[in-house]
């Protein structure tokens, strides 16, 4: 788990992959060896089964689909195995519970993936909601990989940003050197139109990226700048803002080496958008056939062509 968290700190980096599998691996096969002594031990069934699941975590977020449903469908069975043998043991509703919500969530946003799902049970959403907010409440080991599973449910599916925002701090509190927490911390309010806070998070992080603290690096620069030039162009601070969104672009072409990002496409959007507002028509539609020469993200291709045929202006 500690390898696991070296890896989403720095997602984009893939270097770490293959050890990571070669841990869980290793896992397996002690697992395997307490349970060929003793199929029911729960024990290797709990931790052969969540091996097996983030693997296939980190498969699906890779995107590698058929490993990722193999993974799921071997670890099931197990899991919920072990659910049935210590039906009181709410560490065991970490995986269940991930199974439950991912198996109904991600067949809906990645349509291509429905045929690999006929392979495995149905998943059902607010069974797994229910299972991951027990094993973040009451879970001995799994509590806090259930506490983020929940907030990431919350805030990325299902909209419910208040009560990400809840977790997210709760996280933050506890471990307030993780970027990960601290950054969600920040998402949450912007998600909430809560500028202020949001530009207080967000200053935190950049200071800490400057002060080179374990974790705050490149890609947390990159966010922070995307964020805190939101909130300055919110409050009516246009250079300010473009010049956070300035450094945001930089950053962009230095991490987008193989594929256009999401920072990039909206901040050369809101860049289009605030020369709008300056009145500087020209530049802006320059933007705009930026953004619709990239990979179109979230609909900014609809929005760079509303543009293009009217000014951007503050709703």
């Amino acid at each position: 788990m500690v390898e696991w968290w070296r890896i989403i700190t720095d997602f984009e980096n893939t270097s770490r992959d293959e050890k990571f599998i070669r841990m869980l691996d290793h896992v397996i096969d002690l697992s395997e060896k307490r349970l060929d002594e003793d199929e029911n031990d729960i024990t290797g069934l709990f931790f052969k089964g969540g091996a097996l699941g983030f693997q296939g975590r980190l498969y699906g977020n890779r995107e590698d689909w058929l490993k990722a449903a193999n993974c799921g469908r071997e670890a099931l069975p197990i899991v919920m195995k072990a659910n049935k043998l210590a039906s009181d043991n709410n560490d065991v509703l970490l995986g269940i519970g991930i199974y439950n919500y991912y198996a109904a969530v991600i067949p809906e946003i990645y349509r291509w993936v429905k045929p690999l799902m006929l392979l495995l049970p149905k998943g059902d959403k607010i069974k797994g909601l229910s299972q991951l907010k027990i094993a973040s409440e009451k879970a001995r080991y799994a509590n806090i990989e259930a506490t983020y599973f929940l907030l990431q449910a919350y805030q990325n599916f299902e909209g419910a940003h208040k009560e990400a925002l809840q977790l997210a701090v709760q996280l933050h509190k506890m471990f307030p050197n993780n970027v990960i927490f601290h950054k969600y911390v920040g998402r949450c309010h912007s998600a909430l139109s809560n500028w202020q806070e949001m530009h207080r998070i967000f200053s935190q992080v950049l200071q800490r990226v400057k002060m080179k603290q374990v974790g705050y690096d490149i890609n947390a620069e990159r966010e922070a700048n995307y964020y805190l030039g939101q909130a300055e162009m919110n409050s009516g601070k246009y250079e300010t803002a473009l010049q956070y969104f300035y450094r945001t672009d930089e950053l962009c072409r230095i991490l987008d080496i193989e594929e256009i990002s999401g920072y990039m496409v909206y901040t050369n959007l809101k860049i289009g958008m605030i020369y709008d507002l300056q009145g500087k028509r020209d530049l802006a539609i320059m933007q705009y056939k930026k953004v619709l020469a990239m990979k179109e993200h979230q609909e900014s291709h609809k929005q760079a062509e509303q543009y293009i045929k009217s000014p951007y202006r503050n709703s």
